[in-house]
């Protein structure tokens, strides 16, 4: 019950900041004069990596386009390395796809659904060996975006994969938290 205390905690300290912050509108479309895709089209993704006796190393882009001033939708890719140097054989990969879609309730808080296949060693009990599998994801959560410039921010997003499955999934737990920057 302490863990669920203290999240509800960090959600209003959360919330508080978020609307202490002044409001900046995203990318305004016309909609009675469409502009050309290329400039409805945004660019992104997340980056990280670690090193040291655990290396990760993550590269995550994504492309999406404006279809209404509040509606957009696009596509990424990601890859995933990581090696554990205290282990003989302790190194993977993972990588995959995923189309998403975003809808702004307000100009810098938008609601995310997304559908994700990521490819990567899962073992299997029946063979008793890693074999490489397709895992399905399917995430709704909400999001903040930063705005920083006239089209870049950072993107501060909460899901909740709804596929979740402990014995299968790449994720710990089905909640999953993402940082990552638009262009």
């Amino acid at each position: 019950m302490l863990w669920l205390k203290n999240k509800l905690h960090f959600l209003l300290i959360f919330s508080f900041f978020l609307s202490s912050l002044s409001v900046f509108a995203q990318r305004e479309i016309d909609e009675g004069n469409r502009p050309p895709l290329k400039d409805r089209l945004y660019y992104g993704g997340n980056f990280g990596m670690s090193f040291g006796t655990i290396t990760f190393i993550d590269v995550s882009p994504l492309v999406g386009a404006m279809i209404t001033n509040r509606l957009s939708g696009g596509v990424g890719a990601t890859y995933q390395y990581f090696d554990d140097r205290r282990f003989i054989g302790g190194s993977s990969s993972l990588y995959g796809g995923r189309v998403f879609g975003r809808y702004n309730v307000f100009p810098n808080i938008f609601l995310h659904t997304e559908y994700e296949s990521l490819n990567f060693d899962l073992f299997n009990p029946l063979s008793e060996r890693f074999e490489r599998t397709w895992v399905p994801g399917f995430f709704l959560g909400a999001g903040y975006f930063a705005p920083f410039g006239s089209r870049g921010g950072a993107n501060f997003t909460f899901l909740y994969n709804l596929l979740h499955d402990n014995r299968r999934s790449p994720y710990n737990e089905p909640y999953v938290i993402r940082v990552g920057f638009v262009l």
